[in-house]
């Protein structure tokens, strides 16, 4: 059957718009939308009819009332006035198939712009949402009248409301990483707006001790609040994460910050040097053109000494598992370390060799270990220097794989960290002070 013929056979049956019979046939003639290939057959179609008219006028004059009714083609009727014939009876015809909803198009198109304009974003990309029964209906006709080059109506209804909205608003069509998602229902008219985060990566210096890097949330209450925390729900009335993230979100707009780190340090540790690499996450940005230096200082500010921010940037999602990665990268830190008896010279620089280029076993220290397995853990150590500050004191710097529990390689963790500075000295030694100096990625 050619397509002209089944043209005629699927107006016969159904009602359709340029858009819908065009559709039909969308992978032939490559290049012309299927609006007008849906207008050039009814057009081809007329035109047959015309040229029947003088030697098979009844079959001429049966295609022009199908074109005239179920074809909603105009020209039909007026072809039927002019031959003196009366047209099918007026009545409201709908598609069978989209609901006459293509006419609507343009109208949706420039109500999601509107709807857009209370975000910033330079990408986008349409969703289309329609109603069970719709598509239930096209894979049904499509399949009564075997049709082998169509398009689905999700797949029309989304390019061309994508290009509508790319004109209206100035911004780009993006398929993998767009700012904003469009889920737009063309038979409903219903609008919805899937505003994808905004990630801001940096570096954090955390300059004071006692505070944690993510919020705390108190054992006993379960952050309900009780006496032992003070009412606030939390063990740490601050935190790394709680200092950053609202001028954040003051900056953005967004309704939420998720705080993604490289690793973590103690509570009683400070973090210095260039600082730890983190990503904020931000939910549902209105803003997304922001002044990272601005922002920057707006979180010094608020941090008020304790936690400070530099190198700010706009990364992407990827950049998260770059940073997490990190957790294994290279560490150095720097340990002030207290022995029971007084350590001389040699003493020292036997730490230096006996932990310089070594791997280090350690057990799920005692002090975690009730919130992490009970593994053995091995991890490099690169380099060791020590210096003395006092008969009974010195100053250990480590470089080391990510991961080293740096306290239990001083105290040994009764054992479960070998080689250690208590175990090779043979004495008691503990750690002080803690400091991060470098996480190197």
């Amino acid at each position: 059957m050619g397509v002209v013929e089944k043209a005629l056979q699927m107006l016969e049956r159904h009602p359709l718009c340029n858009h819908c019979l065009g559709r039909q046939f969308a992978f032939l003639a490559h290049g012309i939308e299927n609006e007008e290939k849906g207008k050039a057959l009814k057009t081809i179609l007329l035109m047959e009819a015309q040229t029947l008219a003088s030697t098979k006028k009844t079959e001429a004059i049966r295609v022009l009332k199908i074109l005239a009714s179920n074809g909603l083609f105009e020209q039909a009727e007026e072809v039927l006035h002019q031959m003196r014939r009366r047209p099918p009876k007026k009545a409201v015809q709908t598609c069978f198939l989209c609901e006459n909803r293509f006419e609507a198009v343009d109208e949706l198109a420039k109500r999601a712009v509107e709807k857009l304009g209370e975000y910033e974003f330079n990408t986008f990309l349409v969703g289309v949402e329609l109603p069970v029964d719709v598509e239930e209906r096209e894979d049904e006709f499509k399949a009564r009248f075997n049709v082998e080059y169509g398009e689905n109506i999700r797949l029309e209804f989304g390019r061309l409301l994508a290009r509508k909205i790319a004109i209206y608003s100035g911004k780009k069509l993006d398929y993998h990483k767009p700012d904003i998602v469009v889920l737009l229902n063309p038979i409903t008219g219903e609008i919805r707006l899937q505003v994808n985060p905004l990630y801001v990566a940096g570096r954090y210096k955390k300059l004071v001790r006692g505070i944690p890097q993510s919020k705390w949330t108190c054992t006993k209450c379960g952050g309900k609040g009780c006496e032992k925390c003070n009412w606030t729900g939390k063990r740490y009335p601050e935190s790394v994460e709680e200092l950053i993230t609202p001028p954040f979100l003051e900056a953005t707009g967004g309704v939420k910050a998720s705080f993604h780190a490289s690793g973590r340090e103690d509570v009683d540790a400070r973090m210095l040097g260039k600082g730890r690499p983190f990503v904020i996450e931000i939910s549902q940005p209105r803003k997304r053109f922001i002044d990272l230096k601005k922002l920057e200082e707006a979180v010094n500010a608020y941090a008020k000494g304790k936690v400070e921010v530099s190198n700010l940037q706009i990364v992407d999602k990827d950049f998260i598992r770059r940073v997490k990665k990190g957790e294994a990268a290279q560490k150095e830190y720097c340990v002030i370390v207290e022995f029971e008896k007084e350590v001389s010279d040699e003493d020292l620089k036997l730490l230096e060799q006996k932990l310089s280029g070594v791997i280090v076993k350690q057990r799920t220290p005692l002090r975690v270990l009730h919130r992490r397995a009970d593994l053995t853990r091995e991890k490099y150590i690169y380099e060791v220097k020590v210096r003395k500050l006092s008969p009974k004191k010195a100053e250990m710097r480590v470089r080391c794989q990510g991961g080293l529990y740096v306290k239990e390689l001083v105290s040994g963790d009764e054992g479960r960290t070998t080689p250690s500075v208590s175990e090779i000295l043979g004495q008691k030694a503990k750690p002080i002070k803690l400091d991060v100096l470098n996480v190197i990625m």
